[in-house]
């Protein structure tokens, strides 16, 4: 990988770390899934008017929207709300990739290499250490919740490799027209329209003002921007030498909370934190043909190699949209 593009994931990392700095901001004023809601929103009118639909069957971006769109976000900012430190919530996440692993081998047949498997046991025991640790603190639900985000943005990791897209990023930002109303309904029924008249009627304020800046900043840097220079990435290397940079995420997000938020992950939560991070590097780790054969493929005239986006997926698992 070239230096200006090792430059550029380091800065998607740090993009995408400080994300959930800006979603506790945020949820700071917006009750959870209706900031959810407008988060999707916010980018979902843009895409409508500006950015060609993929050509892929509907099936799969309905599934791909509800999975790593409706669901990942309502259980991640609902669990956020609940009381999951948002560094913590940045690693927790992370087991989206074993999930992935887990779910292509019940629902695709997807055979599994051994390094694999060992990669998705040593994640796991990383995430039953810090279930324990939450456990002990009396916030299981926090953490049980923002597994369930990160089992559906596995369920929508498998929608995209049976929709094989022709642009990996037009497919990730016309995701986002699915998630504004099942949220906004979930948010009627749950949090009631009172809750969201409050929100709206009580914006200007010093809280309200900056939970519009931490929107803006996820609807527009954590996610257009982020996963535009993703798909750039995508578009030049291997995956197997993009997707390890993924695993800075967790790293910026807990550095960052613990500046700017005061969050003091434990010692058993930072050494589940090394095991969930070595687990995921190790587990999406290609299989040595699959990097051979990408690297033997450079386009003719630009070196960026013609595999398409959705055949990179199958070697390591989708990174294109975080929180």
């Amino acid at each position: 990988m070239a230096s200006h593009d090792r430059f550029l994931a380091v800065v998607i990392a740090l993009l995408w770390g400080m994300n959930f700095i800006a979603i506790d901001i945020t949820l700071g004023h917006f009750p959870p899934l209706l900031a959810a809601a407008l988060r999707f929103t916010l980018i979902a009118i843009p895409v409508v008017l500006f950015v060609p639909p993929p050509r892929v069957p509907l099936r799969w971006l309905l599934g791909y929207g509800l999975g790593t769109g409706t669901c990942q976000f309502a259980f991640l900012f609902v669990a956020i709300e609940l009381g999951m430190p948002a560094g913590l919530a940045s690693l927790v996440l992370q087991a989206s990739a074993p999930f992935t692993v887990l779910l292509g081998v019940l629902l695709l047949a997807e055979p599994v290499r051994p390094v694999a498997a060992l990669g998705v046991v040593i994640a796991a025991a990383g995430m039953a250490l810090i279930g324990w640790q939450r456990f002990e603190h009396a916030a299981l639900l926090p953490m049980v919740l923002t597994l369930l985000g990160a089992l559906s943005w596995a369920a929508g990791n498998l929608c995209v490799r049976k929709a094989r897209p022709d642009s990996a990023l037009r497919f990730t930002v016309w995701m986002a027209v699915v998630p504004p109303l099942p949220l906004l309904t979930l948010s009627l029924l749950a949090e009631g329209p009172g809750t969201a008249w409050r929100a709206v009627s009580t914006i200007d304020s010093a809280q309200g003002w900056a939970a519009l800046g931490g929107l803006a900043y996820v609807a527009l840097f954590g996610s257009v921007i982020a996963a535009a220079l993703w798909a750039v990435l995508m578009g030049r290397n291997p995956a197997g030498t993009v997707a390890p940079f993924s695993m800075l995420v967790p790293v910026v997000g807990m550095s960052a909370a613990f500046v700017l938020l005061g969050e003091r992950p434990t010692a058993v939560e930072l050494f589940a934190a090394l095991l969930v991070i070595g687990g995921v590097l190790l587990g999406s780790r290609p299989a040595r043909g699959d990097t051979d054969a990408t690297h033997r493929e450079p386009h003719a005239r630009g070196g960026v190699s013609e595999a398409t986006s959705a055949e990179r997926g199958r070697s390591s698992p989708a990174r294109i949209s975080s929180a």
